[in-house]
């Protein structure tokens, strides 16, 4: 009897199994793979008024820091605008928290210049192209 039971109950469990492993081989649906980013708007602040061998360091270290974090994983994207105006450019950090990108933002020497400051809103989007978790595999520039 044990037999016949164990015959019986053995292609029920062959199939689940086979059933289990479709579902998990299964591409997901894009809205199942949309993760939260931090966009970040960099626009100009009210200490703008470094000489111009100032402003260039600063530049170079904000370039540096971008860097940095890029390499890091922490910055998926960063670029200026290219137009004159108050909006400068913009960020997109790869964050656990508001917090995080927070604290990441003051390590740039623009913003503790206060040459820029910032916003920062929650940003959604699949995680392709730059935006896949991790560190990269080479440098932006």
């Amino acid at each position: 009897m044990a037999k016949k039971i164990l015959l019986l109950i053995l292609p029920v469990l062959f199939c689940l199994s086979a059933i289990a492993q479709a579902d998990k081989n299964k591409p997901k649906k894009p809205e199942e793979m949309i993760r939260r980013y931090w966009f970040v708007l960099l626009t100009k602040g009210e200490h703008r008024s470094q000489d111009s061998a100032t402003a260039a360091k600063i530049q170079a270290g904000h370039l540096a820091n971008i860097q940095k974090l890029y390499m890091e994983g922490k910055i998926k994207v960063a670029g200026p605008f290219g137009e004159e105006g108050d909006w400068q450019g913009l960020f997109i950090f790869d964050c656990e928290s508001k917090e995080e990108v927070e604290k990441l933002l003051q390590t740039d020497p623009a913003i503790a210049a206060g040459r820029m400051i910032f916003q920062i809103k929650p940003w959604y989007t699949i995680p392709t192209g730059s935006f896949v978790p991790g560190k990269p595999k080479e440098a932006l520039f």
